[in-house]
């Protein structure tokens, strides 16, 4: 997931989280994901860094092969699939801990999806249809 840089850099109101506090997020975000897809996944690690690779603007990051290219038994004894999700953007763009809390789980679900093989452009529509619902829901 990308993040859009902020024009006049970080803002000395923004939250700063404690990472364990941070990583129990990542953790509920997980947890949160249907148990119909839950069960699809396997030797994954998701792990917090606090920012992405120098010149890199991003939320998060999937390195791995895709579910939809796995094959049966044509994937064992392998080193796990990486999920990370840099907690430093996340607090740059965030204004408080609920918005922390919200580009979290939408930045685990994002890299989720890179895992089932979904690429940008379908992730994107999917993010724009649940913040559509968010917005309904909340008016």
């Amino acid at each position: 997931m990308r993040r859009l840089p902020k024009p006049f850099g970080r803002s000395p109101f923004a939250p700063l989280m404690e990472r364990g506090e941070f990583e129990r997020l990542v953790e509920e975000s997980l947890a949160s994901i249907p148990p119909r897809f839950k069960k699809l996944i396997e030797n994954v690690t998701v792990m917090v860094e606090d920012e992405p690779p120098p010149g890199r603007n991003l939320l998060g990051l999937y390195h791995g092969v895709p579910f939809k290219h796995r094959g049966a038994g044509s994937y064992g004894n392998t080193t796990p699939d990486v999920i990370v999700i840099y907690q430093g953007p996340i607090e740059r763009i965030s204004r408080n801990p609920e918005e922390i809390k919200e580009c979290v789980r939408d930045t685990v679900l994002h890299e989720v999806g890179h895992y089932f093989g979904l690429e940008e452009d379908e992730l994107r529509e999917i993010e724009r249809a649940v913040r559509r619902a968010r917005q309904g829901g909340k008016s």
